[in-house]
């Protein structure tokens, strides 16, 4: 059995003896649509912060963190993942503007930006047009 389906273009394309011809759901390309569109930068930045923070994982380091500064060492003991993982998350939380870092001769300490949490909310109010109650 030969199935035959229509192209975007509106032309025949012929597909594998047997195989059924998918197009994509309407989800799928209204995803694709929305990732091809310009997004702005701020809405861009707020969207990487909530995505740092979406992980489990990434949510036990922030809280370690928020008790203390450790080492990476030490926060591979604390979450029980591999030193390459909590790599990972780190760089994830750093890039989000969360966590800093410096090295003290073979470690890296990792730490809590201070303030980090009230300019983020700060910045989601303005970037979203959202004034607290009492607050105008």
């Amino acid at each position: 059995m030969r199935v035959e389906a229509r192209s975007a273009s509106g032309g025949r394309a012929e597909t594998h003896p047997g195989s059924l011809a998918l197009s994509p759901s309407p989800a799928r390309i209204r995803g694709t649509l929305a990732s091809i569109v310009d997004q702005p930068d701020d809405l861009r930045d707020l969207r990487t912060f909530h995505r740092a923070l979406a992980d489990v994982n990434r949510l036990r380091i922030v809280r370690r963190l928020a008790e203390t500064p450790s080492t990476v060492t030490e926060l591979i003991d604390h979450v029980g993942l591999s030193q390459p993982l909590v790599s990972h998350h780190l760089k994830r939380l750093r890039d989000a503007g969360l966590v800093v870092t410096r090295r003290v001769g073979r470690e890296t300490i990792c730490s809590l930006r201070p303030g980090a949490f009230d300019e983020v909310a700060a910045r989601e109010r303005d970037v979203l047009g959202y004034a607290p109650p009492g607050v105008g």
